[in-house]
């Protein structure tokens, strides 16, 4: 299919164009006209490129692109070498970050929330940005029991902070969300889990009385990349595959 279809389905799919980001949504790097091997990363490394180029990919769709807020709009040092990089391979970049964290099927929140078999799960907006924080209720066990369920469902163990004790009522937001804890608090839940942790993120669990668990900000992600990739697979006649480009964070 043509790369400007494969655009403009994501784009009304996700409704990215409905969501103020940090960075552009969509494609970011016209390389070619073609969208017929869509490789799919969390990141567009240049691991991820290199991987791209390997399974001869006219397309890396990822989560973390380009072009970020406040970043410099010259294309030198790293960021030059991987544009110079995608272009001379002929491969085009498509980015999706929070349209690819909320959508209620395909999103990384909808895959955790799935992944730690969560039911009532309802969402909620944080940040002014609609579903973003989501809450659900798991099977009830406890801090051990809750972080092998993680551990083993992102294949990354869990940095545990804040009370110990029993865990039904869960909220989370994949990647670095970790100050939505507040928010999550007064959803009246025993955990919240995001992907990073900060310092003050400490002090926040052990006086909010609720258990925070960093999952990791890139195993939390993997999920909607590889959702969306399968889906684009399933509707076009086109091959995806999702590369991993390991990050212990």
């Amino acid at each position: 299919m043509k790369l400007t279809e494969l655009v403009s389905y994501c784009d009304d799919l996700l409704a990215s164009g409905e969501i103020k980001d940090y960075a552009p949504n969509g494609l970011q790097v016209e390389s070619g006209d073609e969208a017929r091997v869509v490789v799919t990363a969390v990141t567009a490394s240049m691991a991820a490129i290199e991987a791209a180029i390997e399974h001869e990919a006219d397309v890396l769709l990822v989560h973390h692109g380009y072009f970020w807020k406040g970043e410099s709009q010259a294309l030198t040092g790293m960021k030059g070498q991987r544009i110079a990089k995608l272009i001379r391979a002929g491969i085009s970049l498509v980015g999706y970050h929070l349209p690819l964290d909320v959508h209620l099927e395909l999103g990384n929140n909808a895959g955790l929330g799935r992944a730690i078999g969560a039911a009532q799960v309802q969402q909620r907006a944080a940040g002014g940005i609609p579903n973003l924080l989501w809450r659900g209720e798991v099977t009830p066990t406890d801090t051990a029991g809750f972080a092998g369920q993680l551990a083993h469902a992102l294949d990354r163990e869990p940095l545990h902070v804040g009370p110990v004790g029993p865990i039904q009522r869960v909220a989370w937001c994949t990647g670095g969300a970790q100050d939505y804890l507040s928010q999550a608090a007064e959803l009246g839940v025993d955990a919240f889990v995001s992907g990073e942790i900060s310092e003050r993120t400490t002090h926040m669990a052990r006086e909010l009385g609720v258990q925070y668990f960093a999952a990791g900000h890139h195993a939390t992600e993997r999920f909607g990349v590889q959702a969306l990739g399968e889906h684009l697979a399933e509707q076009f006649d086109i091959r995806t595959l999702y590369v991993e480009d390991f990050n212990p964070v």
